[in-house]
């Protein structure tokens, strides 16, 4: 359980409280009349014990970051606030109850008469449904569990600025995030390419130091020495000539091998990059997955490592180079006239504050432009995965207007970076460039002095070009830094972000797995105090099937998604062979359960690939097996191609039985101890049902199988049929027993025989 706060805890003990009783606690930031001030609801063993601060209640609370408005100031931290207390014994309570409200909740407590105790905002909801439930386990006699850490919104915020995080599980706050934490993170993930980076640099500061050489050749050596009759290569303009050449073919070779050597790591890192980011994704639960769309994720996957990719070929190893460079010539400028080097530098200081001043806004830019990027992909994604909706509706023009509108936003985003880019760098190019006007101003005044050679002005002229180079990289950095940086945070949020089910580091590996199920006293719901299923019980033998019947949004799919751990159950538990699955690995849970459901996903690739899918290392004689059990064998055959005929996105069009044969042969070739069929036959019409079910009938048979079904003839051979309603077993038996109670299953048979005659009828 997460500490009391030290303040609560001294509030108990003045009481005769042992704050080391409370069995579980939570926060309520709300008052009943609708302000926001604190409460705490806590649970001993023998009481309800109510804490609630008797100071004067904020009128406003901040979400998201951004006040409006004046509110109340809470007292100092350094005096103890206020607080009031009441306890109620657990035995004079009935019960503690949880309301859902809009945005917000209530602590209701029924001893005797019904109250509310406490109110919250939605972020403390979790903790409302803990709350709730352990207080049950305490009225039923049961043994409580251990209480979780609150993810509420206290958890969920920044303390600095208030920002909830954009991430939930990941303390993150793009706001308050040092840049520098980032780049430092991204140096670390250089690690497996720091032979290649250090002989890029190598290479490239032999090519730059080879480059210093030649405007001295080009300046003094060639007009003072060569050209003016003085010093060691008077008249000697050949050989000055050849260490020219010489010079700049070094330097060219040099450039060579740098590119060969980076040409390959940057295949090589955008290759990592991109495994890495999908290798991240595929660790992650299914609910982060529905949390996200398609084209959002496209762009983390694709566009993101791409930016990444030029931080490590573009960024690392220029940014070293151009700042020897830049060190290098500052020095030999300063060597050679410090008042003239110390003059042209002066607009530099400019330089840099107008850098600073714009790299938080180009940050934000950058970041307001993706956020628009993955919109407008995410339209693209949803419209064409959908296509056959949009056009069933005729909402074509519909679609343009939303593309449209998302577009232009990303437009207006594009302009406004470009904006501030196109108006930035010019000024910035300008004020290093006035270095070059200075040198030919003064440079030539001296000249005319007799204080400088004209070889020596070239020479100083040449090297200020050179330096443009680096000074112009480093006004650019900015903009590349902006697009890396941003594209790292949301890297990171991928590599970062906590799976819901997270399996245990000692898990246990299941070799061989007998096919018994034990559902105990299973609470879930998808949102917290909004369950699905309440206190469900079911235990399956090996080899037996269980039927599972109730009407739509009874919670029969959820419970088969428990099974295979898709999600975790809330409360209770769920054993196989006696182990607790949230204590087994989950490939060797998964590797023992096939499921068939009636939402049939054909990938793109041969029908041997989809079928192998299951077994990528099955004979041909076991995949051909697998689809004649599955009665895939004939239609196959017929096929353009047979079992080579591409499907799925751009290839055959397979018709729904002829797909939901692909899934059966799957799940036989994957061979599982565990089947469950989550209504397999509901979308296909009476005929393929029929041959669809003799291929279940095959299948089934040793395997331990839950199926769900919509038509009800085709759990009438199960071994034991549940019935749920509202998230509940209300009835339970074989199809004989349950028919005799004329209860709740009888009266779903009676209406499922109604709309059979009626259909009947209507075909007539």
């Amino acid at each position: 359980m997460e500490k009391l706060p030290d303040e609560i805890g001294k509030v108990l003990q003045r009481h005769d409280v042992d704050p080391d009783s409370v069995l579980c606690w939570m926060l309520c930031d709300r008052t009943l009349d609708g302000g926001f001030s604190d409460t705490y609801v806590l649970l001993t063993r023998e009481h309800v014990l109510v804490l609630t601060s008797l100071e004067e209640p904020l009128q406003e609370k901040t979400y998201g970051g951004y006040a409006a408005g004046t509110r109340a100031k809470r007292p100092p931290a350094s005096r103890e606030r206020r607080w009031g207390f009441e306890q109620v014994p657990i035995g004079e309570a009935e019960s503690l109850t949880v309301v859902n409200l809009v945005a917000s909740g209530m602590v209701v407590i029924k001893s005797p008469e019904e109250r509310a105790i406490a109110a919250f905002t939605n972020g403390h909801m979790k903790g409302a449904a803990r709350l709730a439930g352990m207080f049950a386990k305490l009225k039923n006699h049961e043994e409580p569990e251990e209480q979780e850490p609150d993810d509420g919104d206290e958890r969920a915020a920044c303390p600095k600025c208030g920002m909830i995080y954009p991430e939930e599980g990941r303390k993150v706050c793009p706001k308050c995030m040092k840049k520098h934490a980032v780049f430092g993170r991204l140096l670390s993930f250089a690690g497996r390419y720091k032979a290649s980076m250090f002989w890029i640099v190598f290479f490239m500061l032999l090519g730059s130091g080879t480059g210093l050489v030649i405007p001295y050749l080009q300046g003094t050596l060639l007009f003072d020495q060569a050209l003016g009759g003085e010093g060691p290569f008077a008249g000697k303009i050949g050989l000055v000539i050849l260490l020219i050449v010489v010079f700049r073919t070094l330097s060219l070779l040099f450039g060579v091998l740098y590119g060969v050597i980076n040409a390959k790591m940057a295949a090589n890192i955008a290759f990592d990059l991109k495994s890495s980011v999908f290798q991240a994704m595929q660790r992650l639960s299914l609910s982060f997955f529905e949390k996200k769309q398609t084209g959002q994720l496209m762009t983390r996957v694709n566009n993101d490592a791409t930016e990444l990719q030029y931080f490590f070929v573009d960024g690392i190893s220029y940014f070293v180079v151009n700042a020897m460079n830049i060190v290098g010539i500052v020095t030999v400028l300063l060597v050679m006239d410090w008042k003239l080097t110390v003059l042209c530098l002066l607009p530099l200081p400019l330089v840099f504050w107008l850098v600073r001043k714009a790299f938080p806004k180009l940050w934000r830019l950058s970041i307001r432009r993706h956020k628009r990027v993955a919109a407008m992909n995410a339209i693209i994604s949803d419209t064409v995965r959908g296509t056959r909706v949009v056009k069933a509706f005729g909402k074509e023009q519909m679609e343009n207007a939303r593309f449209g509108r998302a577009s232009g936003a990303f437009s207006e985003a594009e302009q406004s970076f470009n904006k501030m880019g196109v108006t930035l760098f010019p000024v910035l190019n300008i004020l290093t460039q006035v270095g070059g006007i200075m040198i030919w101003a003064f440079g030539g005044w001296k000249v005319m002095q007799g204080e400088f050679t004209f070889g020596k002005v070239m020479t100083f002229i040449n090297y200020m070009l050179l330096l443009y180079g680096p000074i112009q990289f480093m006004n650019n950095i900015v903009n590349w830094w902006s697009y890396c940086m941003s594209a790292a945070q949301r890297i990171f949020e991928i590599h970062d972000a906590v799976p819901d089910v997270a399996e245990k580091p000692d898990a246990i590996q299941l070799a061989e797995m007998r096919g018994e199920i034990e559902i105990k006293n299973v609470t879930f719901g998808y949102e917290p105090n909004k369950a699905i299923l309440k206190g469900v019980s079911l235990h399956a033998r090996p080899g037996q099937m269980i039927g599972v019947v109730g009407h739509s949004g009874a919670g029969k799919s959820t419970l088969v998604n428990l099974i295979p751990r898709l999600y975790d159950v809330n409360e209770g538990e769920i054993r196989i062979d006696g182990i607790r699955i949230k204590d087994l690995s989950m490939s060797s849970l998964r590797k023992h359960i096939g499921i068939v459901s009636q939402d049939v996903y054909v990938m793109s690739g041969s029908i041997a690939e989809n079928i192998a899918y299951a077994d990528p290392d099955c004979t041909l004689e076991d995949l051909i097996h697998a689809a004649k059990i599955a009665g895939a064998h004939d239609f196959i055959e017929k096929l353009p191609e047979g079992y080579d005929t591409i499907v799925g996105t751009g290839g055959h069009n397979l018709s729904g039985g002829e797909k939901q044969r692909l899934s059966i042969a799957r799940a036989i070739l994957h061979n599982p101890k565990i089947l469950i069929l989550d209504e397999a036959t509901a979308s296909l019409d009476t005929k393929t049902e029929l041959q669809i079910q003799e291929a279940l009938d095959t299948l089934i048979q040793g395997r331990t199988t839950i199926a769900i079904a919509h038509r009800l003839s085709t759990l009438r051979n199960a071994d034991y049929l549940v019935v749920l309603e509202q998230g509940s077993i209300v009835e339970e038996g074989t199809h004989e027993q349950l028919m005799q109670k004329e209860g709740a299953y009888y009266g779903l048979v009676q209406k499922h025989d109604e709309a059979l005659k009626m259909k009947e009828v209507i075909t007539a």
